[in-house]
């Protein structure tokens, strides 16, 4: 028997097996492919404290070995997740979290607040990364000071397990690492989208209605892998580890750079059963290779 499981704070997994906020809905949405069961967890796509409709269309373009997309955290608010998705998903045999973002320090708060009423619910990831919204989002996270305002603000009405994820965006990731830690988080994750833009010659405009997007898939693969090694050197918390994993043995190049878990993303849109098996694959290339735990394996790079 291999041990998968790991810990993310007090967040139990019972495998390094996440999926990325904005590529799996609200999970149930997947559950005709698979067990969802077999996940360690699953992150709901961003919530925000109002309704937002997203940017206008086309908002998503294929580039080479990967993609574009300026969805814009487009979601129906916390309220409607509560009321109506909460009680839907709550019995998932998977850890839940929650993805916030907010235009403003105070949106983060109330949606934290109101979020905390759910006992079911054991950690929240904080966006302090998007690319795609005007206000807030990757404003936040490209500073040191506003990440760490953001995540001491969330700290103070949070109580449970508090995730951080990061943008790509930014001179020394490091450094925005070591400022959210600073402040209480419990983990970290990354890396977001890296800011892209495509163009459509033809037509001589812009692939996307916003002009650049948030570029995920294989090709960001080698800058994640290098980020999450650096942030794992750099601080003392967990680090979650995504950006173009597209099956197990992607996964695992992120657990030997030392990723306590990972999270897969624009490979559900290719493939819904990816999960699934990463999972199988871990266990497999345990077993292979003559590890009795999959944290035996991590940070060995």
């Amino acid at each position: 028997m291999v041990d998968l499981s790991v810990n993310i704070g007090a967040l139990k997994l019972k495998n390094p097996v996440m999926t990325a906020s904005g590529t799996f809905g609200y999970g149930e949405e997947f559950a005709d492919f698979f067990d969802l069961s077999r996940l360690g967890g699953y992150i709901v796509k961003g919530t925000t404290l109002e309704p937002r409709e997203g940017n206008p269309y086309p908002r998503m373009a294929e580039t080479p070995s990967g993609m574009l997309n300026a969805v814009g955290l487009q979601n129906k608010g916390v309220d409607y997740f509560i009321n109506t998705i909460y009680p839907r998903i709550c019995d998932i045999d998977s850890q839940m979290v929650v993805n916030v973002s907010g235009a403003k320090i105070e949106d983060y708060v109330e949606v934290c607040r109101r979020l905390s009423s759910l006992d079911r619910l054991e950690a929240i990831e904080v966006n302090i990364s998007c690319p795609n919204v005007k206000q807030g989002g990757m404003a936040f996270g490209t500073t040191c000071e506003g990440a760490a305002q953001v995540t001491k603000a969330v700290r103070e009405a949070w109580n449970r397990t508090l995730i951080v994820k990061l943008s790509p965006n930014v001179t020394d990731i490091t450094e925005i690492a070591k400022a959210v830690e600073a402040e209480g988080a419990d983990a970290v994750s990354l890396i977001n989208t890296m800011l892209g833009m495509a163009i459509d010659v033809e037509k001589r405009k812009p692939c996307l209605s916003t002009i650049t997007g948030g570029l995920s898939g294989p090709a960001v693969r080698p800058v994640a892998v290098r980020m999450v090694w650096q942030t794992v050197k750099a601080v003392r918390i967990p680090v979650i580890g995504l950006g173009g994993i597209m099956n197990g043995r992607d996964a695992m190049e992120f657990i030997l750079a030392g990723a306590t878990a990972v999270q897969v993303g624009t490979a559900n849109f290719v493939d819904p059963t990816v999960c699934d098996k990463v999972v199988s694959y871990l266990e497999d290339y345990c077993i292979r290779h003559g590890f009795s735990s999959i944290s035996e394996l991590r940070g060995l790079i």
